[in-house]
């Protein structure tokens, strides 16, 4: 086998993935998403299109090229012969067409929606990238301390359990108790397999946003604090009402376009024609006008159609802000929730399980306790604890899904 011979390329791409395998943070999840992301790419590329097609909104349309032949004669003295008769001809022409200058302004309003509505839509899709990335950093990061703090555990508890079989051997305790601790074990080895699932999951996830072979999360987790009162003032600026009104720019603007075919277009035309030099040659021009004589079964029903849609698409943000404000109230009900929860956890549940495990260790020493009842008791410390992890990772998910949905996309 050759050796491996380390060309600079193939340096830079183990560089690049040894870089890629280090920890990350919140912030450094989030920017290599937003670097990374094929749904950014594909949304930036949207609103390319966008512009690009906005350049022809409202242009003239392309001349048109006439040829042909005039009077040429099919029947009598002269027939089929090119050139015989004075009014026989070859033409050549160019025709412009001139849409009225309402028709135009309309198409480049339209254009012009065109481009808000595809930023408006990028915006989104950044949105859902970021709120992506963060929620499953969020979820990495707290599946890692609650598999952290339950191997911590299984690890002091180690000792207790190999005591117990002990205790049965020398008649300090009934043989059915040496079967708790079994119970106990098997239970906390089940949340330790569900802990190791999570990890799994949530990595899978970060690697979705990120493109990380292998993340891990370091650092802190981002801040726990809502404002509720900035949320609510900033819906009106929420990326999917700024769509809306996108939409509704384009409608007014169909609506426009459809008024604009009542008045008349025009097309301008000059022709050459070339006779028989005994005849001599001829220039015609020409002007063509567009006349709509029947509004009412033509333009009329469209421009009621047009007004219709542009109506609808108000109807349909009202409703779109209307949703969005419950859907807020009712996240930010949730929060307080399970902030409350949050907080019993760590400041009544978890401190009574400690203390009950300290009194029960205590007693267990002076005889007056089994090895159950303390292995018992640590259980329940050790839930207490995960209770609690669990409990502050649902609020860090609150408070990032909210701020990341329905305000500014920094927590």
């Amino acid at each position: 086998m050759s050796p491996l011979r380390w060309t600079p390329g193939l340096l830079a791409v183990v560089l690049a993935t040894s870089a890629q395998a280090e920890p990350l943070t919140f912030d450094q999840a989030l920017a290599r998403a937003s670097a990374n992301a094929p749904s950014l790419q594909a949304a930036g590329l949207q609103v390319e299109a966008a512009r690009a097609a906005s350049r022809a909104a409202g242009a003239l349309p392309d001349p048109q090229l006439k040829l042909g032949v005039d009077n040429y004669p099919i029947s009598g003295p002269m027939a089929g012969r090119f050139g015989a008769d004075q009014m026989t001809m070859a033409t050549i022409g160019v025709m412009q067409e001139v849409p009225n200058g309402a028709r135009r302004r309309a198409e480049v309003s339209a254009a012009q929606a065109e481009i808000g509505s595809a930023q408006a839509q990028a915006q989104i899709a950044g949105r859902d990238v970021r709120l992506g990335t963060a929620l499953a950093w969020i979820d990495l990061y707290y599946a890692q301390q609650r598999l952290a703090a339950l191997d911590e555990v299984l690890r002091n508890l180690r000792p207790l359990w190999d005591a117990a079989p002990s205790g049965v051997a020398s008649g300090a305790t009934r043989p059915a108790m040496a079967l708790a601790p079994v119970r106990l074990r098997a239970g906390l080895d089940d949340q330790r397999s569900e802990l190791v699932a999570m990890v799994g999951k949530a990595r899978a996830e970060l690697v979705r946003w990120t493109g990380d072979p292998a993340p891990s999360t370091s650092g802190d987790p981002p801040g726990l604090h809502l404002d509720a009162d900035a949320l609510r003032s900033g819906l009106e600026r929420h990326p999917t009402l700024l769509a809306y009104q996108s939409v509704g720019r384009k409608a007014q603007a169909e609506v426009d376009l459809a008024r604009a075919a009542k008045r008349p277009d025009w097309a301008f035309e000059v022709g050459y024609g070339r006779r028989d030099p005994m005849f001599g040659d001829m220039v015609s021009a020409g002007v063509t006008v567009r006349l709509p004589l029947f509004p009412g079964r033509r333009q009329d029903p469209l421009i009621a159609a047009r007004t219709a849609d542009a109506a609808r698409v108000r109807a349909e943000r009202d409703t779109a802000g209307r949703t969005l404000a419950a859907s807020l109230d009712s996240d930010l009900a949730d929060h307080v929730m399970h902030h409350d929860q949050w907080l019993r956890a760590r400041d009544v549940v978890l401190p009574a399980a400690r203390q009950q495990a300290d009194l029960e260790t205590a007693s267990y020493a002076a005889g007056r306790a089994g090895l159950a009842e303390v292995l018992e008791a640590f259980t329940g410390l050790a839930e207490a604890r995960l209770t609690t992890l669990e409990r502050e990772a649902a609020v860090a998910r609150d408070a990032v899904r909210i701020n990341f949905t329905y305000g500014s996309e920094t927590p």
